[in-house]
This record gives C-alpha cells, structure tokens and sequence, in this order.
C-alpha cells in the first residue's frame, strides 16, 4: 500500500517567524512552549510531535548576544562622576536588560526549536544515540 503523502513543510522564513511567536512550525496554530520555557509535547491545534526538539543552550546564547548588544550602549549615558546619577543609571539599564532578557528568552527558545524542527534535526540527533 502506499503511505500517504504528508504536506511538505513550510519555508523557512514562515517557520522562523512561527518560532519567534512560540507557534507550532507546522501549522502556525498551537503553543511551542507549555510553559514559559518548557516544551509542549505536541501541537494542540496539528498534533505535531516535539519531543525530539532540544534547543539545549542556544537560546540562552542568542538571548545575552542580542540583549547585551542592545543594551551595553546605554551604559556610555551614565558614566559620569556623580555617583548617585551613575546608581539610577545603572538600575534602569539592569531593569531594561533584564525586561529584555525575559521578554527574548522564550522567543529564542521557539525560533530554535521551530529552526530544529525545520531542518530534521531533533530527529537526526536521537537516531545519532540509538544502537544500531
């Protein structure tokens, strides 16, 4: 019998921009995160499996390379002499950064996982560690 054919994924700019909304890849529908960073098993809308997507560190190491580019800048506004302006300074930039941190970390954590998702690549790194 033949298999029936399953609907070829989407490009990849459409999966890059699902990811950063932590929607499913597939369908654009469901949650990518069950949590605030914990993955869904599945999509609730396609039911589309994502166990094999582990994004591991990488969202993490997207998130400080885009926050601290953001944000380093405004840490030349406050270097001045006067300590108690260099003290507000330095908490609204701490607030900002970690604003920014909370707000980008679950988009990265979706892009990677829909980018992982796109490519094969959860599935290619589990039968990478099965015994033949």
């Amino acid at each position: 019998m033949d298999q029936p054919e399953h609907p070829p994924k989407p490009d990849t700019w459409t999966t890059i921009k699902r990811g950063l909304r932590i929607r499913c890849p597939n369908c654009g529908n469901g949650r990518l995160l069950a949590g605030y960073l914990k993955p869904a098993d599945s999509c609730s809308s396609c039911h589309e499996d994502f166990t094999s997507l582990r994004a591991d560190d990488g969202p993490a190491w997207a998130t400080i390379i885009l926050v601290g580019h953001l944000v380093s800048p405004s840490f030349l506004l406050f270097a001045t002499p006067d300590d108690t302006l260099r003290l507000i300074g330095f908490i609204i930039v701490v607030s900002i950064m970690l604003g920014l941190t909370f707000f980008f970390l679950p988009r990265m954590k979706g892009l990677f996982m829909a980018l992982i998702w796109r490519n094969n690549a959860g599935a290619a790194a589990i039968d990478a560690t099965t015994p033949d």
